[in-house]
């Protein structure tokens, strides 16, 4: 079996990702504790607040960010992203979520907002002092991007707009919001469906007048999410990311550095169910032998871990590609589409070793077989990625 160490030592990797990967595994032996999963909303936004600010105090989020924003690296580099996200998820889905969402939340302004503003914010992301959300999804609106609804209309030196968003990471603890919405309403094509163009990006803060917090998702793994309403919502004209028309590409450029690394967390959760299901089967006896003497339980293992060595290096590759300037839209579609399928049934595999035990709230198994569903959905579900991966192929 391919250890943390040992995919580290691919040819993907360089001596900074290795420590890098160590310098994670020593805040997390650290900070995360077996019992450290709240279940409940108030005390995992607590949580997800203190995850920030510790992993902001270590260093660590300046992986999410460009040098130029108080980063690490001249350009975001993938790998990074990707080595901390494997391993934040390995002890933690919610230190995962914490270190992905400050990326995400504030890539759009690293990569396209205004030198203002990206001095007014992204210090403080990268400290842990300011938590960052990316507001794309609406209710009719997820894999579609181009149906968005929400609007802005300029009105003098503001915008108001006016609708909704849903599904957003860090809802109601988010202390600015990268929302998008039309300045323009997009062309109906032939086919039915509605173009891109017209789409712009904005700040908006949480005091802002019109703009609220509408509903509390709770999810089957705790994490803080909302659905927010804008009742036009006035912003200074100011808070634009970018240029109008611009959000589109804003929001696929950020997605595409982070799409990757969702594949890194699902080999994260799924590595940890794999070290959880060989530590059981030697231990837990059965017929007067242990589960591992079983020629099933070996196979399953075997099945396992391959599955998990091919998710990895498809996951490796399509970062190392990213990182090297190459095309790799197909690689990265099929690096999340793999992990994430592939650590469903990794998971579903361990907890069926663990029998009863395993459906037991609380067990370390039943918590990834929660956390590990969603990853087949967001950032593209595993349908979406079919497509594109059909879509590059007959380029």
């Amino acid at each position: 079996m391919t250890s943390t160490n040992d995919s580290l030592k691919w040819p993907f990797f360089e001596e900074s990702h290795r420590q890098l990967a160590q310098e994670g595994e020593d805040w997390a032996a650290t900070n995360l504790s077996a019992d450290a999963h709240p279940q409940d909303r108030a005390a995992v936004d607590t949580r997800c607040r203190a995850l920030v600010a510790g992993l902001g105090k270590a260093g660590l989020l300046r992986h999410c960010l460009r040098a130029a924003d108080g980063g690490v690296a001249a350009d975001f580099d993938a790998r990074s992203i990707c080595v901390l996200r494997r391993t934040l998820a390995y002890h933690g889905g919610l230190a995962d979520f914490a270190f992905a969402m400050q990326g995400l939340g504030s890539a759009p302004l690293s990569l396209a907002g205004s030198e203002q503003m990206r001095a007014l914010w992204l210090p403080r992301v990268a400290a842990g002092t300011a938590i960052a959300a990316f507001a794309l999804s609406e209710p009719e609106a997820g894999s579609d991007v181009a149906a968005i609804r929400c609007t802005a209309h300029r009105e003098g030196s503001y915008y108001a707009l006016n609708g909704s968003k849903t599904w957003i990471s860090n809802g109601g603890i988010a202390d600015f919001y990268c929302v998008f919405a039309r300045t323009a309403p997009g062309v109906r094509r032939a086919d039915g469906s509605l173009s891109a163009e017209g789409i712009s990006a904005f700040v908006v803060k949480p005091g802002d007048a019109g703009f609220a917090i509408a509903e509390r998702i709770d999810t089957m793994a705790p994490h803080p999410l909302a659905r927010l309403a804008f009742e036009d919502c006035r912003i200074p004209a100011a808070r634009l990311i970018g240029a109008e028309g611009e959000g589109f590409r804003i929001a696929m450029r950020t997605l595409d550095i982070f799409r990757t690394s969702v594949a890194a967390a699902a080999c994260g959760f799924a590595r940890r169910a794999l070290d959880e299901a060989l530590k059981h089967v030697l231990e837990r006896e059965m017929f007067g032998r242990t589960l591992a003497e079983f020629q099933l339980t070996q196979a399953a293992l075997a099945e396992m871990a391959t599955g998990l060595d091919a998710a990895e290096l498809l996951t490796y590759r399509a970062a190392w590609l990213r990182d090297r300037g190459q095309h790799f839209t197909a690689a990265a579609a099929m690096a999340k589409l793999t992990a994430t399928e592939t650590a469903q049934a990794v998971i579903d595999r361990a907890l069926q070793m663990f029998g009863a035990r395993g459906v037991v709230q609380g067990e370390i198994i039943e918590r990834l077989y929660r956390e590990i569903r969603a990853l087949r959905i967001y950032e593209g579900a595993s349908e979406v990625q079919k497509l594109i991966i059909g879509r590059e192929l007959l380029k």
